[in-house]
């Protein structure tokens, strides 16, 4: 299901990010540490790096759903718990200098600021782009963007990956997974009799 999301994550971006960077802009999912990029990716590239994921226990509801279908038989869906997924957004430009009109450090935060447009036009998925599982999940998935992140500390993140602090974006999703499965019940009464 995480897979999922990563696919989902991506398809959004490369939807909505402006078609000058669809083509030239490597999106992964990878550890932003001292060995990022790895030979696989080449930049620039944006990396939604996934950190924290824990259950979000104020979207807890622990009521089953009834589907009553046309044959008479009903079918008990169980409640969804609902997970957030939050991902450190970084963009890393090309190797040296990024060309005459910008330095690497202006490429970064360009690449930055249009995956942060792309986040904030969207507080939830389209359901169109759902991949895998998510596909049909009700209710949409929503997402945060630019809020205070799960990281007691950044600078303890970085050096713990071994790399250089760079700018990041905060972004969590909140999926829902079906944690047990869903149950044939009884049919329902139509008629009484005496």
């Amino acid at each position: 299901m995480i897979n999922d999301l990563d696919l989902t994550l991506k398809k959004l971006l490369e939807r909505s990010l402006p078609a000058s960077l669809i083509g030239q802009v490597s999106i992964s999912f990878a550890p932003p540490d001292s060995q990022f990029p790895s030979s696989s990716v080449s930049p620039p590239a944006i990396d939604l790096f996934l950190y924290d994921i824990r259950e979000n226990r104020e979207l807890r509801n622990p009521e089953w759903t009834v589907e009553r279908r046309s044959n008479g038989v009903m079918i008990k869906h169980p409640p969804l718990t609902r997970i957030d997924c939050s991902y450190l957004i970084t963009a890393w430009p090309r190797d040296g200098s990024s060309g005459p009109t910008m330095t690497s450090a202006e490429e970064e935060h360009y690449l930055l600021g249009e995956v942060m447009k792309v986040l904030l036009r969207y507080p939830t998925i389209p359901s169109g782009l759902l991949q895998g599982d998510l596909a049909g999940l009700e209710p949409p998935l929503p997402s945060t963007t630019l809020q205070p992140g799960r990281l007691q500390s950044l600078a303890e993140f970085w050096q713990a990956l071994g790399g250089q602090p760079k700018a990041a974006i905060n972004y969590t999703v909140t999926i829902g997974v079906a944690a047990q499965e869903s149950v044939e019940a009884a049919p329902s009464v139509a008629e009484k009799q005496i």
